[in-house]
């Protein structure tokens, strides 16, 4: 019949824990010798690419693929970011970021690309804590260790809202944007310089100086996901203004001129008037 649905697969491979869905049709793609366009439209014919699939996949269409791979479509929609927070979509990235070398060494070719290699939010594995290593499996030392326990939380804060819709008293992914806003330190720099200097390095000191240092030019407020070596300083910013409280970001729309400091400030304040903040702010000894 013309509009039977297509049959099952013959040959299905079982998927690794944590496997990105666009990575397990790609290795059946492979398997059968056709792109993985080819194989994902001949599942589903209206999604127009696997990242669609990845971001975007309907409850009916986890179920339409099961049937194909003859597998159960909760376990499909795992596979997807379909259930990540609209607020952190930005923190995925289209391409894999980090791998952990210790679940990657009991892996086999070809390597399949889990969730968490996407995911610019992360310093550690999810299935076993190990630090992540940059995708070439470097691992290139952070210049902001010192800021480690406070990444560690500000990770945990954007896991929380990410993958199971927990915020404190405001949104961490928002606070990550406004971190990434230009800033305009004092004295003023040369307008050559102006390039790299954001709000975050108004919290955390050391930023200023390495960004120049590395010539690191650092992702803007629309996709805030920094290199894996770079990340620490932004989860710890985040960690710490959650942890100080509105008044902290009061106090930062001090480092803002002309157009940003009134993004900034119209941001903040509809923030700030949102907020469940149940204690005073406490004292704000890094601005």
């Amino acid at each position: 019949m013309e509009n039977a649905p297509p049959r099952q697969l013959p040959v299905r491979l079982p998927p690794v824990a944590n496997e990105l869905l666009s990575s397990w049709i790609a290795r059946h793609a492979a398997f059968y010798a056709v792109p993985p366009l080819v194989m994902l439209r001949h599942c589903l014919p209206e999604v127009r690419s696997l990242r669609a699939a990845d971001l975007h996949l309907s409850v009916d269409q986890a179920i339409r693929l099961a049937g194909m791979f003859a597998t159960e479509p909760a376990g499909v929609r795992r596979m997807t970011f379909t259930n990540v927070a609209q607020s952190s979509r930005r923190l995925i990235a289209v391409r894999p970021q980090q791998s952990c070398p210790n679940c990657s060494a009991r892996r086999t070719e070809p390597e399949p690309t889990l969730r968490s290699q996407l995911v610019g939010w992360r310093l550690t594995c999810p299935a076993c804590r190990g630090l992540f290593r940059d995708t070439d499996g470097r691992e290139l030392p952070s210049p902001f260790r010192q800021y480690r326990a406070a990444a560690i939380r500000g990770e945990r804060l954007l896991d929380d809202e990410a993958e199971h819709g927990i915020v404190t008293w405001t949104s961490p992914t928002e606070i990550a944007r406004l971190l990434l806003m230009r800033r305009i330190p004092r004295p003023i720099p040369r307008e050559s310089d102006l390039w790299r200097f954001r709000v975050l390095g108004a919290i955390i000191p050391d930023l200023d100086g390495i960004v120049a240092a590395e010539q690191e030019n650092l992702p803007t407020p629309a996709s805030p996901i920094l290199r894996l070596h770079m990340r620490p300083a932004l989860l710890a910013g985040i960690a710490i203004v959650e942890r100080a409280g509105p008044e902290m970001l009061r106090m930062l729309r001090h480092h803002m001129v002309g157009d940003n400091r009134f993004r900034f400030t119209d941001t903040t304040e509809r923030m700030i008037a949102q907020a469940h903040w149940p204690r005073p702010s406490v004292q704000l000894q890094l601005i």
